[in-house]
C-alpha cells in the first residue's frame, strides 16, 4: 500500500485520505516503519471505506487557472462581505481576511485573528460558506474545539451540523476541481 509518512512532533498516529487519494499517515518523530505498517493493517477497514467513497463521488471538471482567478476574485468579495455579516453577531473583530485554494482546509485562523479561506466554498450551498465564516470567527474567541467553542457556533448558527456533514459528504468532489 503506497502512503506519504509525515513524522511531527505529535503524540499520536493518524491517517487522512486527501481528495486526490493519496493516503498520508501522520506519526511521532521516533515511530518505526513496523508501527506504521501495523497501524495500517488495523485501519485497513477504514482505508478502504475512503477509497470507495471517493471512487463514489462525482468528479468535477478541473478549473483551468483562469476559471480558478476568476473564483478567488469572487470569493474575495464574498467573504468579505460575509465576515462583515458575521462578526459583529460572534461579538469579534476579523483581522485581514485572505482568499486560498488549499487542498486541505476550508478555512484557519492565526493567533493575529487574520482569516485564510478556501475560494471553492463559493461552489457550496451558501449556508455551508456561511458555517465555515462563522467557525472561523468563533476561532477568535475560542482557539480550540472544546465545547465552548461548538456552543459560540451553535449560538450563531444553530443548525450547524448540517453544513458540517455537507463539507463531510461532498468536500472531496470540490477539492478534486482544483488544477
Amino acid at each position: 500500500m503506497d502512503y506519504e509518512w509525515i513524522r511531527s512532533r505529535r503524540r499520536t498516529l493518524a491517517l487522512q485520505m486527501k481528495p486526490d487519494g493519496t493516503l498520508v499517515v501522520r506519526t511521532p518523530l521516533l515511530t518505526s516503519r513496523r508501527q506504521v505498517e501495523a497501524f495500517l493493517r488495523e485501519h485497513r477497514d477504514w482505508i478502504l471505506r475512503q477509497q470507495e467513497k471517493l471512487a463514489a463521488q462525482p468528479r468535477g471538471e478541473q478549473l483551468s487557472p483562469e476559471e480558478l482567478a476568476e473564483l478567488k476574485k469572487r470569493a474575495r468579495r464574498v467573504f468579505l462581505a460575509r465576515t462583515a455579516y458575521f462578526a459583529p453577531l460572534v461579538g469579534v473583530k476579523a483581522g485581514r481576511i485572505s482568499i486560498r485554494s488549499q487542498r486541505t482546509k476550508w478555512g484557519s485562523c492565526s493567533a493575529r485573528g487574520n482569516l485564510n479561506f478556501n475560494c471553492l466554498l463559493v461552489l457550496a450551498p451558501a449556508e455551508v460558506l456561511d458555517y465555515v465564516v462563522v467557525h472561523e470567527l468563533c476561532h477568535l474567541l475560542e482557539m480550540n474545539h472544546s465545547r465552548r467553542f461548538w456552543a459560540e457556533v451553535a449560538r450563531v448558527l444553530p443548525d450547524y451540523a448540517a453544513s458540517r456533514k455537507w463539507l463531510k459528504q461532498n468536500g472531496n468532489a470540490l477539492m478534486a476541481r482544483l488544477p
